[in-house]
């Protein structure tokens, strides 16, 4: 297989103008061949003269004679090494695996564990997607929290009510991100996901594609159960011997593997009362920050919006001051900041996008890292009470309602009374509210000084109308779930995994990580 890289084409070009590139590339003249796209990306530094970039792998019958024809640094031989999952181990299983949290994570561990032949049981303690999402949407309609389905619960977790970015910088030479990818395609996602250079499903296509991963599991002989949380975890002599669901029923296990997500706090403290070693991690928080997104497209593209190329998306950084880092999170083109608490009195906010992106709004996620030293207590759980007070503040601020700051009076410190020409583009009720009075002063400062450095870079991210919410505090897990080479926890048979147990940062890196805890089993145990 030949693989060519920095091929760029106008952004208008089709499919026949990208073949006859390859081949004059090549110099293969009318040789038939056929070609893969591996990576499509966005050059645009050149407002007027936009180009995709692509890198191509390119298979003919004799390869060996093109290659003798081209000398070029972005040309080469390369051989694909597909994935492959483990043989089954030798050591017996005498009950079926339990997974906690069908989130991606979860989900990806059971799809891969049922394939091999290990017979799963996926226990969730939120609905599934499709009455989640009913769930959710009358709790931005009316307010009433249900604390076990919400944004962060529920099949699919936190990322079903997201932008579904696929993007991860994870390194992975065994294929597992190809893999994941292929899995989404399989289940309804765009074929355009495998190259993409910032894949994105939305929202509205994720909630089909869990619920499609879901009923493949059970037809190869999985079990997801829905509203069975689990409330305790039997232990006899340093090893899993059931797991508690709803206080009343034991299911016999001697394999949990915990795909929980970052914000299951009160199972972090059960996992905290059982014994099992965690410590606090860095993490970051923040706010969420609204500009029109044509604004946005003029920046990035030179133009207010483009058919092509959809709505823009941004990436910024700075370093404060006071030694602190600010930076963009989760950005979110023509889409809504949501309501995403899980708990009475707290509250939390997160971005999402429909796949069109074709909200007025684009936000993002505006954060600064934290570490254990500002926490307010030590231990594993600090970083989660560091959250809870943030957004208890939050909840307090807006009266239950997300509270929303234009940037003129978050640098002033004073309560907004009136919006300017940007509108909140919220799911769930807000009001105007002074946001920069839930942040510790040291954070509010470092997003102040980190806007008026983007207003640098991007024209009119400091204006006064900009709006702010908050609070952005679920962006990583504050705990690390402590895993061994075998990737258990220090009481034989569980398996931290995922964002929840810190291992992973995205849909997709917290599926890999799930992908990754199913070869571990496979490779010690039997299958039924």
């Amino acid at each position: 297989m030949i693989r060519i890289t920095q091929l760029k084409l106008p952004i208008n070009h089709t499919p026949e103008d990208l073949r006859e590139k390859i081949s004059r590339t090549l110099r293969c003249g009318k040789l038939p061949f056929q070609y893969k796209i591996t990576r499509q990306s966005l050059d645009a530094r050149h407002k007027n003269d936009k180009k995709f970039v692509y890198t191509v792998d390119v298979t003919f019958e004799d390869e060996k004679k093109i290659s003798r024809r081209v000398y070029n640094n972005n040309i080469m031989s390369i051989s694909e090494k597909p994935y492959h999952f483990p043989e089954p181990g030798t050591e017996p299983l005498h009950h079926r695996p339990v997974i906690i949290g069908s989130g991606p994570a979860g989900i990806f561990c059971a799809w891969y564990l049922a394939k091999a032949g290990y017979c799963p049981i996926v226990l969730e303690r939120g609905e599934e997607a499709s009455r989640r999402k009913e769930t959710v949407d009358r709790f931005w309609k009316n307010g009433v929290l249900d604390p076990d389905s919400n944004v962060q619960f529920g099949e699919g977790g936190a990322g079903t009510f997201s932008d579904g970015k696929l993007n991860t910088l994870v390194k992975d030479p065994f294929g597992r991100n190809t893999e994941v990818l292929k899995r989404f395609v399989e289940a309804g996602a765009h074929r355009e996901i495998l190259y993409q250079q910032k894949p994105h499903l939305g929202t509205d296509v994720l909630i089909g594609i869990v619920e499609t991963l879901r009923r493949q599991i059970e037809e190869m002989g999985g079990t997801v159960r829905f509203r069975s949380k689990v409330t305790d975890l039997k232990i006899e002599d340093g090893a899993l011997c059931g797991v508690e669901i709803n206080g009343e029923e034991i299911l016999p296990a001697e394999i949990c593997v915990l795909a929980i997500g970052h914000s299951a706090r009160d199972t972090f403290r059960l996992l905290h009362r059982t014994g099992v070693f965690m410590e606090p991690k860095s993490f970051a928080v923040g706010l969420r920050m609204e500009h029109p997104q044509s604004m946005i497209n003029e920046d990035l593209y030179g133009e207010p919006e483009n058919a092509i190329l959809g709505a823009a998306s941004y990436k910024v950084t700075h370093t404060c001051q006071n030694g602190r880092g600010v930076y963009s999170f989760c950005m979110c083109p023509g889409g809504y900041v949501v309501n995403a608490s899980s708990e009475p009195g707290l509250l939390a906010v997160n971005g999402m996008s429909y796949q069109a992106r074709d909200g007025e709004n684009a936000n993002s996620a505006l954060i600064v890292t934290v570490t254990p030293q500002d926490f307010p207590e030590n231990g594993p759980l600090g970083g989660i009470e560091f959250q809870r007070r943030l957004e208890r503040k939050a909840w307090e601020a807006g009266n239950g309602s997300v509270p929303v700051q234009t940037f003129g009076d978050y640098k002033a410190n004073r309560t907004t009374e009136a919006f300017g020409e940007i509108r909140p583009n919220i799911r769930g009720s807000y009001a105007m509210a002074n946001v920069r009075s839930i942040l510790p002063e040291e954070i509010g400062d470092s997003i102040e000084e980190g806007i008026l450095a983007f207003g640098t870079k991007l024209k009119g991210f400091d204006r006064e109308d900009a709006l702010l919410s908050g609070v952005e505090s679920r962006t990583s897990s504050p705990v690390r779930i402590v895993r061994n080479e075998e990737f258990q926890a220090n009481i034989h048979g569980i398996y931290p995994c995922g964002e929840g147990a810190g291992y992973a940062g995205g849909i997709t890196s917290a599926a890999m990580d799930g992908v990754k805890i199913a070869e571990a089993i496979s490779k010690k145990y039997r299958n039924f």
